[in-house]
C-alpha cells in the first residue's frame, strides 16, 4: 500500500510538470528511484517476516543405520555442532571396537566422525581394552573430559568384566586426541560414570554398579578425594518396585539451587527416574514415585524378570513402538533449551497399527531426542515420540 501511494505521489509531481517526462535523464531517475524504493520496502517485509519464529522438525529415532547405532547416547554441543558418543555394538557378546564419535550440523543428519578410542590400536596388554560402555564427554574448566567404563580382556575373562571400572581421559578439543588421566578410578565394578561441576568449581563423579554411587573427584589428577559411596540400592525399602530390576545411568544437573539426578531402570522396559537433593552428595530423594520418561512392555526380557524375582509385577504397556527409551543425558538443543538424548530401541512384538515389517536398522538401538521442560521446581519430559515433531524456535 505504501509503494502504491508513493508512486501516485510521483505521478502527481510529474503531471504538474510534463517537461520532466520529455527529459530522458529525469525519466531514468524516476524509474530507478521507484524500483529501488519498492525493493527496499519489500525487503523490509521479508526481513520482518524472517524475524518470526523458525521451526525445528525431527522424527525419532534420529538415526536409522546399523553403523551409527549405539546405546547410551550422550550429545554435546560444541562450536555450533552437535557431537554424540555412546556404547558401540556389539554390546553384550564381547569386546566392542572402541569409543565412537558422531557429528551433526543440524541435530537431524548424523555421520561418523572418528574413534576417540580405537580398540584395534591399543597395546595388547592395555588394561581398558574391554567393552567401552557408556562413555561421556564433559566440558569442565576449559577442558574436555572423557569417562570410559571398561576392563581388561583375557582368556579367562573374554569380556573384561572382572576388572570393569572407570577410566578418565582429557583433551583440549572435543574431537581429541584424548590422553589418559587416571584409571581405574575405583577398585570395584562400576559403570555408567558421569561428571558434574558445581558453581564453586568442585567436581563430582557419579556411577552405577548394582546401585548408584558418588564421590568427589579432582579432575586434574583423576583422583577421588572422598571414598566412593553407594547411596541408592535398587531394592531400597520404601522405594517403588519399578526400580528393583536394576538402576543405572546417572546424570546430574543443578537448577535453582537444587541438584537433580536422572537415572534409568530396566525393570519394566527402560524408564527414567528423577532424584533431587540440596547437596551434590545427597541425601537424595525421588522427585516422583513414577518414572518421568520411558517405555513399559510386559514382554521385555522375561527371563530377567523371572531370575530377578519381579515377574509378578502388574502394569500396562505404554502406547509406543519401543522396548527401550532411556539412559538419558541432557544437552543444549536447537532452541537453546535443555533436551534429552537416549537410545530408542524398537519393539519387535509391537502391536498393530505399528508396521509389522521389522526393518534391518530396527534390530539395533538408535538415537532418540526429546525437549525437557522445567516447571514447579522439577523437570518433565513428554513420552517418547515416533512421528514428526515440530518445535518453534525464536530468533
Amino acid at each position: 500500500m505504501k509503494i502504491v501511494l508513493s508512486i501516485k505521489k510521483y505521478l502527481r509531481v510529474i503531471k504538474s510538470n510534463q517537461n520532466i517526462m520529455r527529459n530522458p535523464f529525469f525519466l531514468f531517475i524516476f524509474i530507478f528511484s521507484t524500483a529501488s524504493f519498492a525493493q527496499k520496502v519489500t525487503a523490509g517485509k521479508e526481513t520482518k517476516t524472517g524475524t518470526a519464529s523458525k521451526v525445528f522438525k525431527y522424527t525419532n529415532p534420529m538415526t536409522r543405520d546399523s553403523v551409527l547405532s549405539m546405546r547410551d547416547y550422550m550429545i554435546v554441543k560444541s562450536d555450533g555442532k552437535w557431537y554424540a558418543t555412546g556404547t558401540s555394538n556389539p554390546v553384550w557378546t564381547g569386546p566392542n571396537p572402541g569409543v565412537k564419535l558422531l557429528v551433526s550440523d543440524d541435530l537431524v543428519n548424523w555421520k561418523f566422525h572418528s574413534y576417540l578410542i580405537d580398540a584395534a590400536k591399543l597395546p595388547k596388554d592395555c588394561p581398558y581394552n574391554g567393552r567401552f560402555w557408556a562413555p561421556e564427554i564433559h566440558l569442565i574448566q576449559h577442558k574436555y573430559y572423557l569417562t570410559v567404563n571398561s576392563g581388561k580382556v583375557t582368556k579367562e575373562d573374554p569380556k573384561g568384566m572382572s576388572t570393569h571400572s572407570i577410566w578418565l581421559f582429557s583433551s583440549d578439543k572435543i574431537t581429541g586426541p584424548y590422553k589418559l588421566v587416571n584409571g581405574p578410578l575405583t577398585n570395584q565394578y562400576n559403570n555408567d560414570s558421569t561428571l558434574f561441576e558445581d558453581d564453586n568449581g568442585d567436581t563430582y563423579l557419579y556411577c552405577s554398579g548394582n546401585g548408584l554411587f558418588q564421590a568427589k573427584i579432582d579432575l586434574k589428577s583423576g583422583r577421588l578425594t572422598t571414598p566412593i559411596e553407594k547411596f541408592l540400592d535398587k531394592r531400597k525399602p520404601g522405594y517403588p518396585d519399578w526400580m528393583i530390576g536394576g538402576i543405572e545411568g546417572p546424570f546430574v544437573i543443578k537448577k535453582e539451587g537444587i541438584y537433580f539426578m536422572f537415572f534409568s531402570s530396566w525393570t519394566r522396559g527402560y524408564e527414567v527416574g528423577l532424584l533431587k537433593s540440596k547437596s551434590p552428595l545427597g541425601p537424595w530423594e525421588l522427585v516422583s514415585r513414577e518414572p518421568i520418561f520411558g517405555t513399559r512392555k510386559k514382554g521385555y526380557r522375561p527371563e530377567m524378570a523371572v531370575s530377578g524375582g519381579y515377574d509378578q509385577l502388574q502394569f500396562t504397556d505404554t502406547q509406543d513402538p519401543y522396548q527401550e527409551t532411556g539412559h538419558n543425558a541432557l544437552f543444549e538443543g536447537p532452541d537453546g533449551n535443555l533436551w534429552t538424548s537416549c537410545h530408542y530401541f524398537m519393539y519387535e512384538k509391537r502391536p498393530y497399527p505399528y508396521s509389522q515389517t521389522f526393518e534391518p536398522w530396527e534390530k539395533f538401538p538408535q538415537m532418540g531426542i526429546e525437549p525437557v521442560e522445567y516447571a514447579n521446581g522439577r523437570f518433565y519430559i513428554n513420552p517418547p515420540t515416533w512421528t514428526e515433531q515440530i518445535i518453534s524456535i525464536k530468533n
